[in-house]
């Protein structure tokens, strides 16, 4: 709900939500949330000091009179009982009262409250001289002292008594917290009460906005949508901002106002009826109101101290606690924060307001580990969060807000954020209480994460100077000093000092505060060094220097890390873990991985400019294997010989890395030279779709060329692939030969390795004997490579240099007129090329390729050769015996492959050969028991079984496929009522 009133006067239109005093002292924002309505200072503090008053009101039946204040002199006050009572003015006043508010004021003992707070007392006080002078100013009662500090003129105060008077006089026995004090108040005032028209209607306008935030905007009984008073209420003060309000007591808009805030006011949680009126107790407003009357305790002449009169103050204001919802939980909370933002208003010099408002903290952890209303939690972590900020803010950097004649506002200071986070994380945070069984120390982490921080910072600085030394060398000839010598230097200076000044602090909550300090500090400058020696790529005087200041600033470190943490639970074993040292040796051994990297980063970049000018010419050596792998041999040679020339007492331990950049490299040279020769894949040829024979039909000429430009396509798409002379079959087996020859060049530089290990002194022999100076990864790409080469090889031969014989010519048209002799006499020819330019120890996998290929093409032929191709049941003899052929020219009278290997890949063809000895009438039934076996229905119920990896006579689409190419007229009408085939493509 929108509010209807704004502040008319823009300079405090939000001064008190953005914790700004009157006297111009800034503080931090509030934490209790906004109002909604915009409310000057002046403005809550006025309705702050009502309820005060009216309120702090004398005993039950016993009568309160009001005169004059020259009258008075100074006399008139209100008395107050512990419990709440009838409202009964009379006509007379007794000075005699024993009233709390009439309590004669005395400065004769120290205040409990600010010894249990540990504050200070006022020394500018000027009620404090005994002086006549002095005597005739100091106020004589509470109620006196509260006008005075609270800023009230002695007019708006007899203002404020005589509404009360006429208010006791209409309802007499009446309890003030059954009364809506604004309410009662336009009734009982005329603009003859006030100086001027203006500040009649200012006066008015503040009581209604106080209406409407505790009855619209913040109630302490939430709103129901359907309530009429609601409504009726939001109209009269929609008219009332409108226009001027007659507040006479029988007016007609003052009987729509009553009407509509009564029913609202007397509402309870608990939906019973009550006689307290509910207008000013709902959160926040009823916090901001308490606020102003908790600030009413400093003095007003010293603003850092708490006035004398403190105890009897505090005791009246918990007589407005009814009317504003105050409890003790609140109580301790808002005079924590109001203490905390005192702190900051006056210039953040006075610690003891710090140690104050974390002891009134150690109150609210109390009352926070019973939290039950999610109000007052949403209340205390917005308190306790801003806090934490604050102390966050100026602790993660402790080394620029503190020094060492602050330390004890630094003490006070971590008190005040540690008590602060332990409420929020134990008792309101439900993670906590989740990994309460984990040991989690929330002080501890708290003050880790803050030395962390700002030794970071603090380190950084540091830098800053050394980044400006090194700078003002850039332009003069001379190199630049180690500058990280003097980092050193200035490092040790820095954690002597944070041992001696901010440790002992800081120990109280972290046992190794030093310790961390430390550790923190060793990574700093850990991570600048490893910076320094990333620059180098050898050994230096500079880096010889700074490694020497290094190791003595890491002594440093270390002996205050195990000092701190000698009398701890683990003995520094944690801390010591977190100071991994700076090791001249891993220096050293860095910058040979370095120079090891670079080797094998020259090699590849070898590899990428030369390789691609390679022709895999079979006449460019007498090994017939690529010249550029000689190249490549001869620059891993040199990288090992030179290896073992640098100065370094490690060798043994970088042989891995060693072997692994070499390796990388080969690894880039492997996929080089294999690189677009394709694989299997790439020359299969993409299957026709599936059709059905004609009956009786002579398949001849047109069927062939009905085949040739489907393959044409393929052929068309491999030519890309493979493109130039560089990928013949010629040139493939260069290439096989040149990783295999790799594999016999990585085992001589192997015994080359093993061999320099022996001649020096090394005492650990697992790395002769093991796998660490083993090219384990070449050799398994060169074993990889090498049968993708010959897969690729055996494949391009088959499906595309001997297309025309195979995919093109075999069994097209008549089976018996296009057998299989032509192919085997241009696969002879293949067969001796490759058996004649592949190594020895590679040849058998290269011709054992070839025949895998040569079988899946005839078997391709078999199942999948199109409309072009028509067996009948016939024909089966003659494709066994060609096949017999097939086989028996990879036996070349024995002296070929051997027997078992040549049965093993024959094996997928005598499987399916079967299937065309077969009548058409047990195929179908074949078919249909495979489909049910396979998918557990009828062909009725599936479309066409999908292409297998691998043909099986126990397979629908392999079966399917004998019976598309069955030349007879059961087979065609068994195609044509179950699928629907079409003749031809």
């Amino acid at each position: 709900m929108a509010p209807f009133y704004r502040e008319r006067n823009v300079g405090e239109s939000k001064r008190h939500n953005m914790g700004v005093a009157e006297n111009g002292v800034s503080g931090l924002g509030s934490p209790f949330g906004e109002l909604g309505v915009e409310f000057s200072h002046s403005e809550l503090r006025e309705t702050a000091y009502e309820i005060f008053v009216a309120t702090c009101r004398p005993s039950a039946g016993k009568p309160l009179s009001w005169s004059p204040q020259y009258e008075r002199s100074g006399e008139r006050e209100m008395s107050l009982s512990p419990s709440p009572s009838p409202v009964s003015f009379s006509s007379t006043y007794s000075p005699a009262s024993s009233s709390p508010l009439r309590r004669s004021l005395t400065s004769s003992a120290a205040s409990t409250v600010k010894k249990a707070l540990g504050l200070k007392s006022s020394k500018k006080s000027p009620y404090k001289d005994g002086s006549p002078a002095r005597s005739s100013k100091r106020p004589t009662t509470v109620s006196e002292l509260m006008r005075i500090q609270m800023g009230i003129s002695e007019e708006r105060d007899s203002q404020i008594r005589r509404a009360l008077l006429r208010i006791a006089a209409g309802q007499i026995g009446k309890q003030i917290e059954a009364m809506v004090l604004p309410l009662e108040f336009l009734q009982q005032f005329k603009a003859s009460d006030f100086l001027n028209p203006e500040e009649y209607e200012a006066w008015k306008v503040r009581n209604l906005k106080v209406l409407e935030a505790g009855l619209l905007l913040h109630p302490l009984v939430p709103l129901e949508k359907n309530d009429s008073a609601v409504g009726r209420l939001y109209q009269v003060l929609k008219g009332a901002s409108v226009r001027p309000t007659e507040t006479g007591k029988n007016s007609e808009s003052m009987q729509a106002l009553r009407s509509a805030v009564m029913p609202l006011v007397c509402r309870s949680l608990d939906g019973y009826p009550t006689d307290t009126c509910h207008w000013a107790d709902g959160l926040p407003l009823n916090l901001m109101l308490y606020q102003i009357l908790l600030e009413a305790c400093f003095d007003s002449n010293d603003e850092c101290a708490l006035i004398e009169e403190v105890n009897e103050v505090l005791d009246l204001l918990k007589k407005s606690w009814l009317v504003l919802g105050i409890n003790q939980m609140l109580h301790n909370l808002c005079f924590s924060w109001v203490l905390f933002n005192r702190f900051i208003a006056t210039g953040q010099v006075e610690s003891s307001l710090l140690f104050a408002s974390e002891n009134q903290l150690a109150e609210v952890a109390k009352n926070a580990k019973a939290i039950k209303d999610p109000s007052y939690a949403k209340i205390l972590k917005s308190s306790l969060s801003s806090m934490l900020g604050w102390t966050d803010k100026r602790l993660l950097a402790y080394h620029d807000t503190f020094q060492a004649d602050t330390i004890d506002l630094m003490q006070s200071t971590v008190a005040l954020g540690i008590s602060a986070a332990k409420i929020l994380v134990e008792d309101i945070s439900s993670q906590y209480h989740r990994r309460r069984r984990e040991g989690v120390d929330v002080s501890r982490n708290r003050v880790e994460a803050y030395i962390r921080s700002s030794i970071r910072t603090a380190f950084a600085q540091k830098m800053e100077v050394v980044d400006s030394s090194r700078r003002s060398y850039v332009n003069q000839r001379n190199p630049p000093p180690p500058v990280l010598s003097v980092l050193a230097l200035d490092v040790g200076d820095l954690v002597k000092y944070e041992k001696e000044v901010f440790s002992p602090v800081l120990k109280k909550w972290h046992p190794l505060a030093a310790g961390v300090a430390a550790a923190t500090l060793h990574a700093c400058y850990g991570s600048e060094l490893q910076q320094f020696l990333s620059g180098i790529t050898e050994l230096t005087p500079d880096a010889v220097q700074v490694l020497k200041s290094a190791d003595k600033l890491e002594k440093e470190l270390v002996n205050i890390a195990v000092e701190d943490s000698v009398d701890s639970d683990d003995g520094g074993k944690g801390i010591i873990r977190e100071m991994p040292p700076y090791e001249a040796e891993s220096v050293v051994a860095s910058l040979a991985k370095t120079w090891i990297k670079l080797r094998a980063e020259s090699l590849m970049e070898w590899v990428d400019k030369n390789l691609q000018q390679e022709a895999w010419n079979p006449r460019a050596t007498a090994e017939q294997f690529a010249p550029s792998l000689v190249e490549v041999i001869h620059m891993m040679d040199e990288t090992v010989e030179a290896f073992f020339q640098l100065p370094i007492p490690m060798h043994q331990d970088l042989i891995p890395h060693l072997v692994s950049g070499l390796d990388q490299g080969l690894q880039h040279y492997i996929s080089k030279a294999k690189s677009g020769c394709g694989t299997k894949s790439s020359f299969v040829p993409t299957l026709p779709a599936l059709t059905r024979c004609t009956t009786g039909s002579k398949l001849g000429v047109f069927k062939r060329k009905e085949k040739l430009p489907m393959f044409q396509r393929k052929k068309s798409q491999v030519g890309i692939m493979n493109g130039g002379d560089s990928f013949g079959v010629s040139q493939l087996c260069i290439r096989m030969n040149t990783l295999h020859q790799i594999c016999t060049e990585l085992e001589i530089l192997e015994r080359r390795i093993i061999s320099h290990l022996r001649n020096g002194e090394f005492t650990d022999m697992s790395v002769l004997n093991g796998k660490e100076a083993k090219f384990e990864l070449a050799h398994a790409s060169c074993h990889e490579g090498i049968q993708q080469l010959c897969e690729a090889t055996a494949y391009k031969v088959v499906f595309c240099n001997l297309n025309h014989l195979l995919w093109e010519g075999l069994y097209v048209g008549e089976p018996a007129s296009s057998r299989v002799e032509p192919l085997l006499r241009e696969l002879q020819q293949n067969l001796e090329l490759v058996a004649s330019t592949v190594h020895t120890r590679v040849r058998v996998r290269a011709l054992t390729a070839l025949m895998k290929a040569s079988f899946d093409g005839f078997l391709l032929v078999l199942l999948a050769g199109g409309p072009s191709r028509a067996f009948s049941h016939q024909d089966c003899q003659l494709i066994e015996e060609d096949f017999r052929l097939l086989r028996q020219l990879y036996l070349v009278d024995g002296d070929g492959l051997p027997q078992e290997l040549i049965e093993t890949a024959a094996i997928p063809v005598t499987n399916i050969l079967p299937l065309f000895h077969e009548e058409t009438e047990d195929l179908v039934k074949r078919y249909k028991r495979t489909v049910a076996q396979v998918y557990g229905s009828s062909i009725s119920k599936i479309t066409l079984p999908p292409t297998p990896n691998n043909w099986s006579p126990s397979d629908p689409n392999t079966v399917l496929r004998v019976l598309c190419h069955r030349n007879d007229k059961a087979a065609i009408k068994f195609l044509k009522n179950t699928y629907g085939l079409p003749k031809k493509l």
